[in-house]
């Protein structure tokens, strides 16, 4: 029975070997091919000009890069300043290299990063950038409590957080001042709103519109909709800054909620920006414990008296769009340019914001 058994096992095994060769084409060497090409360098992180801002005088940077060889890499050897900070020689793919290195102790001031790949038959390419560690952020401004200058990142500056991105939005280089937020379809930024739900606050900007698509939010503090969680319109509670069409032009619009009710501050015509001249425009506005005002290039366009605003359950802050907890109304992503996004703990005076303006 013993010789019995182990025949049949020995049977059945053969059958499942032939069974799993069955319709598998052998497998046969391919040659690699002539190593023709150098490698490619890309580096991802910092980018030419990036600013690094941290409290820290000496912090780590998590530098990002890209390698590609026609053949196999050998080497990538990373060198800060003219002294060699680290290398990579073992890859999961000998062909394509997407790695990170982090330096911990990077000093404040101007730097020069470069990235060297080397192939297995000795050719080399080199990538560099330039890039800046710069010392914190200082408050301009009396009671200034948030700063986004988006030159080429989403760090806000008095807080050092680096905003949540949604989608793909982008920098333009033509902003008011340096580089400028450019919105995206289904694009916009997140941040907490811990430092600013203040018993009063003001907020100003640079904003040059475009007027595709019609409407859109253009800065959202707002409750969670539980009535309606696929189209969120609950406005009891925080503000929603806004556009919409009127014709050819673009109004602004501010609501503001005050706990039960809501209160509109709406200007009619003066509050209209006109899409077609492509220009940067002032816009501000000031939210205190009993009134609002609206500006726009340091002019009112709508002000008035109100309850004063309710900030519970506002934990987040949408930039460039009414999503996630504004799009009831269709008020979604903006495709316009923002840049030197300031906000404030108390009400600014039309006077200091003119001043603003002009500095």
């Amino acid at each position: 029975m013993k010789i019995l058994r182990f025949i049949t096992c020995a049977a059945a095994a053969a059958a499942l070997a032939v069974g799993c060769d069955e319709g598998i084409d052998p497998i046969s060497h391919v040659p690699p091919g002539d190593d023709t090409a150098a490698p490619t360098v890309n580096i991802l992180y910092p980018s030419e000009g990036t600013l690094i801002r941290v409290k820290e005088d000496v912090a780590p940077v998590n530098i990002e890069f890209q390698v590609e060889d026609d053949i196999e890499i050998g080497t990538i050897t990373l060198t800060l300043d003219g002294t060699k900070i680290g290398e990579v020689s073992d890859f999961k793919d000998y062909r394509r290299a997407l790695e990170s290195f982090t330096y911990e102790t990077l000093t404040n001031g101007a730097h020069t990063l470069m990235i060297t790949a080397t192939d297995l038959s000795g050719k080399s390419t080199s990538a560099t950038v330039n890039f800046e560690k710069v010392e914190p952020y200082q408050p301009v401004y009396d009671g200034e409590i948030f700063y986004l200058p988006f030159d080429g990142d989403y760090v806000e500056l008095v807080n050092i957080i680096e905003g949540t991105k949604v989608g793909a939005p982008g920098f333009s280089d033509n902003g008011y001042a340096g580089k400028a937020y450019q919105g995206a379809a289904d694009a916009y930024l997140t941040f907490p709103t811990s430092s600013i739900t203040t018993s009063e606050l003001s907020v100003t900007f640079w904003y040059n519109v475009n007027g595709a698509p019609d409407r859109s939010g253009i800065l959202t503090v707002s409750p969670p909709d539980p009535n309606n969680t696929a189209a969120p319109n609950n406005r009891t509670k925080g503000f929603r800054l806004f556009r919409e069409a009127a014709g050819d032009m673009q109004r602004i619009k501010l609501n503001v909620g005050t706990g039960s009710d809501e209160t509109w501050f709406d200007g009619g015509a003066a509050a209209d920006i006109d899409p077609s001249i492509d220009e940067w425009v002032h816009i501000a506005f000031t939210i205190g414990e009993g009134h609002a005002t609206v500006y726009i290039n340091g002019d009112i366009v709508s002000d008035g008296d109100f309850d004063g605003v309710d900030w519970s359950e506002c934990d987040i802050l949408s930039i460039a769009s009414g999503a996630p907890r504004f799009t009831g109304w269709d008020h979604l992503s903006d495709l316009s340019l923002y840049d030197e996004l300031r906000m404030f703990d108390r009400v600014l005076a039309q006077d200091e914001i003119q001043a603003m303006m002009n500095d």
